[in-house]
């Protein structure tokens, strides 16, 4: 292992080499030469005295040697980085940020992420995956992801950015055939769209207790496909308001039961690095928590 130390800088040529897919890939991201990053992996190679990658002249692949390598060797050289950046006074997000988030929030954010996140921190790479499943945030090794809903995993550290508020929502063509419901028996009468959630519709629960589980005919598993949905003159959505609020400043969509209360959702920021946070996740968060504040039914940042 000693003798390793001394290749720490082919350590890290080899792990970009294989997050990036190419040398010259890795090259680019770490201001280098194609022939530095080459160079070095064959120093590690032969310090190891196995091959890492299998080579040719269209694809970069990893040895069974090579991919055991780096999945020891990968989580250090990030944990070593994730702790620089740490205690590192800065407010300069950079490194490669992985990040889960549903996925109306994404398209609502991704303009403003582009613009004014992205614009600003240029030494960042962002990998968004946008989806309502809930990821192993360990296990599939995501840096921070944003939840709506009540938190239940207590191992990872949790912070509430907003309070979202929640809509019932649908399509003027909708509400020409079927009326717009105006209690919550007659609510029951009327198609709403089923949020798929592990298999089951999830119910629609209003602030007095009472709940309204969908019974459409058309289920979905996520927000952005409900929302097309409705769009579409499918059924009622049951959507953050954030989301559509554009929806409903054309006309596009009409909220109904205006009358009858839905409890707001809270909007939480959670990663598993404890107290030692890197800078990209802090300022990520902080930038989400600002935007969502000044967005159209979000309300109250916390914590």
């Amino acid at each position: 292992m000693s003798s390793l130390l001394n290749h720490s800088a082919s350590l890290v040529a080899f792990v970009r080499a294989v997050e990036a897919g190419s040398f010259s890939a890795a090259a680019r991201n770490a201001g280098t030469t194609p022939s530095a990053i080459s160079k070095g992996i064959g120093r590690l190679e032969a310090e190891l005295g196995t091959k890492l990658f299998r080579r040719s002249t269209r694809t970069l692949s990893l040895t069974p040697d090579g991919r055991a390598f780096f999945d020891r060797v990968a989580p250090l050289l990030r944990g070593i980085e994730d702790s620089a950046d740490a205690v590192r006074p800065s407010d300069d997000a950079r490194g490669r940020l992985r990040v889960s988030m549903p996925s109306d929030l994404g398209r609502l954010l991704m303009p403003r992420i582009a613009a004014a996140f992205l614009a600003r921190h240029k030494a960042l790479e962002l990998d968004l995956v946008l989806m309502d499943r809930h990821v192993d945030v360990i296990g599939e090794g995501y840096d921070v992801v944003f939840r709506v809903g009540d938190s239940i995993e207590s191992e990872l550290k949790t912070r509430v950015l907003a309070q979202l508020d929640m809509v019932l929502v649908a399509s003027p063509s909708f509400l020409e055939e079927w009326g717009d419901p105006g209690s919550i028996d007659e609510l029951r009468d009327v198609p709403i769209l089923r949020y798929l959630w592990r298999g089951r519709s999830l119910p629609v629960t209003f602030a007095d207790g009472s709940t309204v589980v969908p019974q459409g005919r058309v289920g979905l598993d996520t927000g952005f496909g409900l929302r097309a949905a409705a769009l579409s003159g499918m059924g009622i959505a049951f959507l953050m308001k954030c989301t559509v609020q554009d929806d409903l400043d054309r006309g596009d969509l009409v909220q109904v039961m205006k009358k009858h209360r839905l409890p707001a959702r809270p909007l939480h920021a959670m990663h598993a690095y404890g107290r030692l946070t890197p800078a990209r996740v802090r300022l990520f968060s902080d930038f989400i928590a600002r935007e969502m504040l000044s967005s159209a039914g979000s309300r109250g940042r916390q914590g």
